[in-house]
């Protein structure tokens, strides 16, 4: 039990500054930014391009925030607008595809998938689902009725508190993902050594063929489907170094997760909006599910052309 705790410390640490170096400059960046002219003219620019997805304009103040900074922060500028139950439910299914954009996808770009198809498959998912939403939805006229949100507390005013809003922002991040990946570290490293994981490798087994991936990547997928892409990238970069994870199959179980993670807290957050939200949870998991797939068969297709033609050369 020494050795595993040690094991799972040393690794937790590891982790935690290896995260940590991508987290906490991201974080001072975005925090700083989103007291400067530059997140009003995003959304100038953006503003335009919301009626062709059904939006009103201030539709895109609680996307770019969502984008940007967070879920919570979206939400928060969703309630203090009014919109209709199709917007919201519309922003609500967009943010779930895309958010925290660019510190998930740095973080979820440390495991080995590229940066921008990460940014890609997540923008692409948003912007599809809000197009067929809006043409299949003909109702949800109604305004959105909200329930009980957490308001921000007072800006920081003058650039010295800025910057020390935005510190104190990067370090708690940091110190949060440590108080997270630290345990989770640990508690791997026991399933690990009382060969647990294989027992789970053995159970999601069917899933992960489903998706066109091997069983050894069923860790890294559990990992991001509970605690979501930024948080579950420490287990993600683990499990893949100890279970031999090919790229291939890292590259589809990180489009899987990209689509439908952190299942449970994403979901579950929309609840205060007054909108259904088993729906978005369905949508979520059966685009994952579609996209994976698809990107494994064109994958594989790939490999057989390639090793053909080896094979054909050799002769």
């Amino acid at each position: 039990m020494q050795s595993t705790l040690k094991n799972g410390l040393k690794n937790g640490l590891q982790t935690t500054w290896t995260l940590g170096k991508v987290i906490f400059p991201i974080t001072l960046i975005v925090t700083i930014l989103q007291f400067t002219p530059i997140l009003p003219m995003i959304i100038n620019w953006i503003e335009p391009l919301m009626g062709l997805i059904g939006l009103s304009g201030e539709a895109a103040v609680p996307l770019v925030l969502a984008n940007v900074l967070n879920l919570y922060a979206g939400i928060g500028a969703i309630v203090s607008f009014d919109f209709t139950i199709k917007e919201v439910f519309i922003m609500a299914m967009m943010m779930s595809f895309s958010h925290n954009l660019f510190i998930e996808s740095a973080v979820a770009a440390k495991v080995g998938v590229k940066f921008w198809v990460i940014v890609a498959v997540r923008l692409s998912l948003a912007i599809i689902s809000a197009i067929i939403i809006n043409l299949v939805w003909s109702g949800g006229q109604a305004l959105a009725q909200y329930g009980l949100v957490p308001k921000d507390g007072p800006e920081p005013s003058g650039w010295l508190e800025i910057g020390f809003t935005g510190l104190e922002t990067a370090f708690f991040g940091v110190v949060q993902l440590a108080i997270i990946v630290i345990p989770l570290m640990i508690v791997m490293q026991w399933l690990r050594d009382n060969q647990w994981l294989d027992w789970l490798s053995n159970k999601i087994a069917p899933f992960t063929r489903l998706i066109g991936v091997q069983s050894n990547a069923s860790m890294t997928l559990v990992a991001g489907l509970t605690v979501g892409l930024a948080f579950g990238a420490g287990l993600m970069i683990q499990a893949a170094k100890e279970d031999n994870v090919s790229k291939k199959d890292m590259y589809l179980v990180l489009i899987f997760l990209v689509a439908c993670h952190a299942v449970v807290e994403d979901t579950l957050i929309f609840i205060p909006l007054g909108i259904p939200v088993w729906p978005l949870l369905v949508i979520r998991f059966i685009s994952a599910l579609i996209l994976t797939m698809i990107v494994a068969y064109i994958w594989n297709r790939r490999e057989r052309r390639r090793n053909f033609v080896k094979e054909a050369v050799a002769k």
